[in-house]
C-alpha cells in the first residue's frame, strides 16, 4: 500500500511541509529510513538526524520545532507537523492494520453453533470453532478458528477473539477487546486443600471471570475464574503475553501488565499501574493507583501509596539504585573488613 505526504497529512490533521507528493509504502526508525519510508520524531534528541535522514514522509511532533527550522529539509522529502508524533504514527498503523487484516463476516463450515445461538450478521464465526449453548454474542464479534466458548459466555460487541482462544462457562468479555492466540479466560483457580493424610484435594472453583470493555490480553495469557464470586479484569486494562491472573484477582483500569507477569490470587490491582516484566505480586494484597514497579520487582506485601518501586521485596524504586550499587561494592567492603579485623588481631 502506498499513500502520498498529502493523504497523510489530510488523514492526521497535520501542517505539510515539503514535497506533498512524497510517497511512502512502509515505515521505519528515522535513522535507517529510506524514500519510501514513513518515520517520526517525537524526541528533541532525534531532531539532528533529520537533516541527514532519507525518510520520505517524516512527522514531527510540532512543539519540538518551529516550522521555519524545517522549511530548508530536502526537497523531496515531506515534514508533517502533528501535536505527537508517535500518537499519530499509531493512528495510521490503526488505519494500515484495518486494510491488511479487515474484518470478517459470515460463518465458515465446519464449526459447531449451539442450538439458538444468534450470530449477528456482521459477526464472523471461523472453521473449527464451538459456541455452547445459551452464549450471547454481540454485533461484530470476531471469532477465529478453533476457538472454544463455552456454556452461559457473553461477548460484547466488535470484539476479537483470535485463533484458539478459550473462554469456559459463565464467563463474561465485553466490547471492543481483543484476546490473541491461546488466551484462557476461566479455567480453574489454582485452589487445593490438603486432607488430614496430606493428600492434596481439590477446591470447586465456582465463580467466573469478568473482563469489561476495552481490555486486550496477549498471546498465552491467562485468567483464572474465582473460587466465588468473580476475577475482574478492569476496562481498558493491557495484559501482555505469558500473563498469569489468579482466581479472585482484581486488575484495575487502563493498568498495564507486561510479559511473564504473575498475580497471586485475591490481590487487588489499582487503575493505572504498571507491572513491567516478570514481575510476581504475591497474594491476598492491595496494591495502590497509579504503582509502577520494575522489571522481575516481587511485591511480598500490600503497596499504599503510588509510585515507582523496584527489586525484591519491591521498595522505593530510588531507594532501590542506590541499594545496588552498595551491593556491587559489597565483595570490595568485605575485601577491607577482613583487613581491618586482621590487623585488629595481630595487634592484640
Amino acid at each position: 500500500m502506498e499513500f502520498s505526504a498529502q493523504q497523510i497529512a489530510m488523514l492526521l490533521g497535520g501542517r505539510l511541509i515539503g514535497n506533498a507528493e512524497a510517497k511512502v509504502s512502509d515505515v521505519a526508525p528515522i535513522e535507517s529510513a529510506e524514500s519510501h519510508h514513513l518515520s517520526y520524531v517525537t524526541e528533541a534528541k532525534y531532531l539532528p538526524m533529520l537533516e541527514e535522514s532519507k525518510a520520505g514522509v517524516v512527522l514531527v511532533t510540532e512543539s519540538l520545532v518551529e516550522p521555519s527550522a524545517v522549511s530548508h529539509q530536502p526537497s523531496e522529502q515531506a515534514i508533517i507537523l502533528v501535536e505527537n508524533a508517535r500518537g499519530a504514527m499509531a493512528q495510521l498503523l490503526q488505519a494500515v492494520a484495518e486494510a491488511m487484516n479487515p474484518r470478517k463476516r459470515g460463518i465458515e463450515q465446519p464449526c459447531f453453533i449451539a442450538e439458538g445461538v444468534e450470530v449477528p450478521e456482521d459477526a464472523y464465526v471461523g472453521a473449527f470453532a464451538y459456541i455452547g449453548r445459551n452464549v450471547r454474542l454481540g454485533k461484530g464479534v470476531q471469532i477465529y478458528p478453533q476457538v472454544y466458548i463455552g456454556e452461559n459466555v457473553r461477548i460484547g460487541d466488535n470484539t476479537i477473539l483470535y485463533p484458539g482462544v478459550r473462554v469456559y462457562y459463565n464467563c463474561q468479555v465485553g466490547r471492543d477487546c481483543i484476546l490473541h492466540a491461546g488466551v484462557v479466560i476461566g479455567a480453574d483457580g489454582f485452589g487445593f486443600e490438603p486432607d488430614k493424610a496430606g493428600v492434596n484435594q481439590k477446591v470447586p472453583q465456582i465463580g467466573a471471570v469478568i473482563i469489561e470493555d476495552d481490555v486486550e490480553i496477549g498471546a498465552n495469557s491467562a485468567v483464572d475464574r474465582a473460587m466465588m464470586g468473580n476475577t475482574i479484569v478492569h476496562r481498558n486494562a493491557k495484559i501482555d503475553n505469558l500473563v498469569q491472573v489468579a482466581h479472585n484477582v482484581e486488575v484495575g483500569a487502563s493498568t498495564f501488565m507486561c510479559a511473564q507477569s504473575g498475580i497471586a490470587g485475591s490481590t487487588k490491582i489499582g487503575h493505572h499501574c504498571i507491572l513491567a516484566g516478570q514481575v510476581g505480586v504475591a497474594g491476598h494484597i492491595e496494591i495502590a493507583d497509579q504503582c509502577v514497579f520494575g522489571a522481575q520487582a516481587g511485591v511480598a506485601g500490600s503497596v499504599r501509596k503510588p509510585g515507582m518501586y523496584q527489586g525484591t521485596p519491591a521498595i522505593d524504586a530510588a531507594n532501590w539504585r542506590r541499594s545496588s550499587v552498595g551491593f556491587k561494592q559489597l565483595p570490595e567492603m568485605m575485601k577491607q573488613l577482613r583487613e581491618i579485623e586482621k590487623k585488629q588481631n595481630s595487634q592484640q
